[in-house]
């Protein structure tokens, strides 16, 4: 009976490890980060910088946006709010703070347990100024729900719209004069999808762009102390509800109000505009993708390198003819490129080598930024440099004699110009300053380097509370700058030298973003574009224009119908007309309605950065960081309930709780379940601990799972002796209740090397022992239970045995619709068990999916198998079983396999080998991947080929003769079919098939999978 019940133990072990291995990428800790805390009268401010000036006003601009959300949503903090500041992102995508994974579009996040705000320094003093004052206004969100209104908890987030929440974050940082938003704005307007309200929830818009438009609306029509009332009442009943009882409209009425409203403001700005961007479109949506961004043109003006997200799921870079756009290669890819986390494609650029041979470009890898060279007509990787003492950089200029690479770097708080030695390696610092500098350029004979910085504004005013770039010159042998003074309060960015020393760059002076040239030896500027949306990367400071050859050919990115499409022009296509150099109107950068006379507190507070203060030492403290566990989250059922169990056995209670505890920084986690369902001897509980403060993360549990089954038996008729020689007609039952009562230690570890490979392991002593309770239950003619008798049976003994085991796991696929569709995954994995049982296990799986758009082809080759003394003691796995080969599952196996006289022995083992072929097509979903467009259902059809084999040992391969129970030949099954995965909202995958086993008796076989694509 022992060895019965150690199958009970370890049923389906390795099915179950087969289904729910453990893929997915990773979140690796490359660095130890020793925090700090400053103390601000109403924060806590979490960080390592060194800088303690840029600390000082990093603090000041919290205040200061304290004071500023404080007026709008009437509430105050009761205690100091935490914000956790990382020097730069590639800190930040590492902090433990924030489950889950940090793409490089992250600016910031704040979460709503502890309220804790968490973000890297930018690069730039604006940016990092507006992200603060965007996260603290979703503290001031968490905030009201949770402590400003009583009637509110933090579950009506659910009831407000994502966009009326991030829109709201962006117009209070940003106002309503944002030349970026208004873009959007005005592309919408003029391609005619200007969605209404209701269209809002639907992600094609963005969230930010469309709802501080919508907040800027609002406060533009009833006044910005309706921001307020407006917020609390959508938390409370939604925002038909809200719309009604605040602002007496219904929400059509509203809709029509604001789509009227962008119309009537931007079209009359519009008229007269050149409605086709100069020169000649050579990549878009067509022949590349959607977003095609930051065009860098080689020295000869043949060739141009740009980011695209052609192949959908991944920013990769690509080499095309500069003249006709024909894509030549794909230079490089993170899905070939490993070990390179992502592509810098945000605000960001690469540069050629001034023979047109070489591409450098940013990449992040390992925790840091670093340069990687590329031979892009052979796509060929010809080396990597992390740049010593410059851990975050973006934009890059190569010297026209090749000696130097010009970067912007951010180093502990401060965005400075780098030159790094190509030969050497050494790094000199060009500027060190408070001021930001970034999109370095090299005139063409090297004597002049062209940058954008915020000193002018810095060092004067904040135009609409925000501080804007400058164009400046370095003479790279005196070192000597000269800032230009053009279009004050304007953004002057991407400054490129033509072969005569002219400037073109681009500007927002007119609230459009448009193209132009700094003369430079009479110092006249000419505006050469005159377009109604704008030139653009994907932020208002990415680059988005690029020069090239002897003809001074140039390229850029124009923002038109919610696509980027990268344009090519000789300087002879456009047609330049002198401007004011001091000449700046923001009409067009204005979010409607403008002077309706409703109150503008918005702008009046934004404004009031002209007379920031930085705060006085003596309303700041210092002191260390201290890990403290506290209390992040609690749920489960926390009460218990009574009842009768079946049967009437005894009284039941069923409950639990579960609490997770953490420290600020996240570095330390504790979680503890308790739950009850049943008698007290099912009482079930649970304690981890996990430990992410290095780069090995590691951690601990204990736990004590009770597992419990049932049979009943009749036993007849009896009579029950009441006394008083009165006796009753009752009915006779025995139930037995097993239960099995699993107890478990374990410590595990996890080392990763990058985002998509690690290695993992961990051991673990596991005691099983068992009880057997007999109930007779005695029940009268009406079926009551009338007497009860309970008897404890002798019980099988336990059994305890220890387990080590570690596997190497790589993951850089990109899952679909329903799975996988490009890249590869493999784990390769040992476990070794000990003591009451005495055999080792390994999988070896390895999965590749290769995209041929819109199919992709996916390949599988695994094997499973146990070894050693014990190896057979264990339940055997089933190859048949549908995640394996589908057409043998054990339901419809019995009439397949008859007619076939194969039995259901043959196909399992101990040891399994299984290969899968799939041709994969996704068929409903979104638009730009499945093949009929929905928003609603998600699906995916599927060729598939199934091959496999189980076995238990070599015997049952070459001879047939019986082993152990397992006794038959072992027969490899084939199978073809097809099949449709249906994501069902998110929750789980369900794919019913139509399976033909590959057997002498062939018939189609309909079965059901309830787990995504391998």
């Amino acid at each position: 009976m022992k060895a019965a019940l150690i199958w009970v133990v370890a049923v389906g072990l390795l099915a179950t490890e087969a289904v729910g291995q453990s893929f997915g990428r990773n979140k690796p800790r490359y660095k130890h980060f020793d925090f700090e805390v400053l103390e601000t009268p109403n924060f806590s401010i979490h960080h390592y910088l060194k800088n303690d000036s840029a600390l000082v006003e990093f603090a000041s601009w919290a205040e200061h946006w304290y004071r500023l959300h404080q007026t709008i949503f009437r509430d105050t903090f009761q205690s100091r709010n935490p914000i956790l500041l990382y020097a730069n992102h590639p800190d930040f995508q590492q902090t433990a703070a924030i489950q889950g994974m940090i793409g490089i579009g992250t600016g910031g996040v704040t979460e709503g347990l502890r309220n804790r705000v968490v973000m890297p320094w930018a690069f730039s003093n604006q940016h990092t100024n507006h992200v603060l004052g965007h996260e603290l206004v979703h503290a001031f969100q968490y905030y009201k729900l949770i402590h400003g209104d009583t009637t509110l908890k933090l579950q009506n987030i659910q009831n407000i719209p994502l966009w009326m929440i991030e829109g709201l974050a962006e117009y209070l940082s940003l106002g309503r004069v944002d030349p970026h938003t208004a873009m959007w704005m005005r592309d919408a307007v003029q391609s005619g999808k200007l969605p209404t309200i209701k269209d809002l929830n639907d992600p094609r818009f963005f969230p930010y762009r469309y709802g501080q438009a919508f907040w800027a609306f609002v406060g533009g029509t009833f006044g910005d102390t309706i921001i307020e009332p407006l917020f609390v009442a959508t938390a409370k009943n939604g925002l038909e509800a809200a719309l009604d009882s605040v602002l007496h409209l219904g929400q059509k009425n509203f809709s029509n109000m604001w789509q009227n409203g962008l119309k009537n403001w931007y079209q009359p700005l519009m008229e007269g505009l050149e409605r086709r961007p100069p020169g000649r479109k050579i990549l878009d949506d067509k022949n590349a993708g959607e977003m095609n961004l930051a065009p860098t043109l080689s020295p000869d003006g043949r060739y141009l390198v740009f980011l695209s997200e052609r192949d959908l799921f991944t920013i990769d870079l690509y080499l095309a003819d500069a003249r006709t756009g024909k894509i030549l290669r794909k230079v490089s890819s993170t899905v070939r490129d490993g070990h390179l986390d992502a592509y810098s494609y945000i605000e960001s650029s690469g540069a050629w080598s001034p023979d047109s041979k070489q591409f450098a470009f940013v990449a992040f890898s390992k925790g840091r930024n670093v340069l990687v060279f590329y031979d892009p007509f052979k796509g060929k990787n010809l080396r990597e440099v992390a740049v010593p003492g410059v851990p975050a950089f973006n934009t890059i200029a190569w010297s026209p004699d090749g000696r130097e690479i010009v970067l912007s770097g951010l180093v502990d708080g401060q965005v400075d110009l780098f030159a790094y030695d190509l030969r050497s390696g050494r790094v000199r610092r060009l500027t060190n300053d408070r001021y930001s500098e970034v999109h370095p350029a090299f005139s063409a004979d090297g004597q002049w380097l062209a940058f954008a910085t915020d000193r002018l504004s810095r060092d004067g005013k904040p135009t609409f509370g925000k501080w804007h770039w400058n164009l400046a010159l370095m003479n790279l042998q005196s070192g000597q700058v000269r800032n230009l003074d053009l279009f004050p309060g304007a953004d002057n960015l991407n400054p490129v030298f033509d072969s005569r020393g002219d400037l073109w760059f681009l500007s927002n002076r007119d609230g459009f973003r448009n193209l132009y040239r700094w003369e430079q030896t009479s110092g006249k500027v000419y505006q050469m574009t005159r377009l109604p949306v704008g030139i653009s990367g994907i932020t208002a400071e990415s680059p988005a224009l690029s020069i090239g050859g002897k003809k001074d050919r140039l390229v850029y990115s124009y923002y038109q119908d919610g696509k980027y499409t990268i344009y090519q022009a000789l300087p002879d296509r456009f047609e330049p007309q002198e401007v004011d150099p001091y000449d700046v109107d923001f009409q067009a950068a204005t979010l409607p309605p403008v002077g309706t006379g409703a109150p503008d507190l918005v702008s009046h507070l934004l404004q009031s950065f002209q007379v920031l203060r930085m705060l006085p030492d003596t309303g700041l403290h210092r002191k260390d960081y201290t890990p403290r566990l506290q209390l992040e989250y609690i749920g489960g059922s926390a009460g218990v309930g009574v009842g009768t169990q079946t049967f009437g056995t005894s009284t039941a209670m069923q409950g639990g709780v579960d609490m997770l505890f953490g420290d600020l920084l996240g570095d330390h986690r504790l979680y503890t379940g308790l739950a009850l369902n049943g008698e007290i001897q099912d009482f079930a509980g649970q304690v981890a601990y996990l430990n992410q403060k290095n780069r090995l993360g590691w951690g601990a549990s204990l736990s004590h799972i009770p597992y419990r089954v049932g049979s009943l038996a009749f036993l007849g008729l009896d009579t029950l002796d009441l006394g008083g020689g009165f006796r009753l007609p009752t009915g006779k039952y025995a139930l037995d209740i097993f239960r099995m009562f699993e107890e478990r230690a374990s410590v595990f570890a996890q080392l990763p090397f990058s985002q998509t490979r690690r290695i993992e392991g961990g051991i673990s002593y596991t005691r099983i022992h068992y009880r057997i309770d007999r109930f007779f239950n005695y029940y009268d003619e009406f079926g009551r239970l009338v007497f009860q008798e309970r008897t404890q049976l002798d019980a099988p003994d336990g059994v305890g045995f220890a387990a080590a085991n570690a596997a190497f796991v790589a993951d850089n696929s990109f899952f679909g619709i329903t799975s996988p569709l490009q890249g590869y995954r493999y784990r390769f994995g040992v476990e070794k068990y000990f003591g009451g049982l005495d055999f080792f296990s390994i999988i070896a799986d390895y999965r590749h999916y290769l995209r041929l758009k819109p199919l992709t082809f996916a390949v599988r080759a695994m094997h499973l198998g146990r070894y050693g003394r014990d190896a057979e003691r264990l339940s055997p796995v089933y190859v048949g079983y549908p995640w394996f080969v589908r057409g043998y599952g054990l339901i419809s196996a019995d009439d397949v396999l008859e007619a076939n006289k194969l039995s259901v022995n043959q196909l399992a083992g101990s040891k399994l080998l299984v290969g899968n072929a799939e041709l994969r097509l996704p068929f409903t979903g979104p638009g730009r991947l499945a093949v009929i467009p929905s928003q609603v259902f998600f699906s995916e059809l599927t060729l598939f080929f199934d091959a496999g084999m189980a076995w238990s040992s070599t015997d049952d391969i070459d001879s047939g003769q019986q082993v152990g129970i397992f006794s038959a030949e072992a027969r490899p099954v084939f199978s073809v079919g097809t099949s449709v995965r249906v994501n069902l909202f998110g929750v789980m995958v369900l794919e019913p098939y139509w399976a033909v086993p590959l057997l002498r008796e062939t018939r189609v076989v309909f079965g059901v999978n309830i787990v995504p694509g391998w």
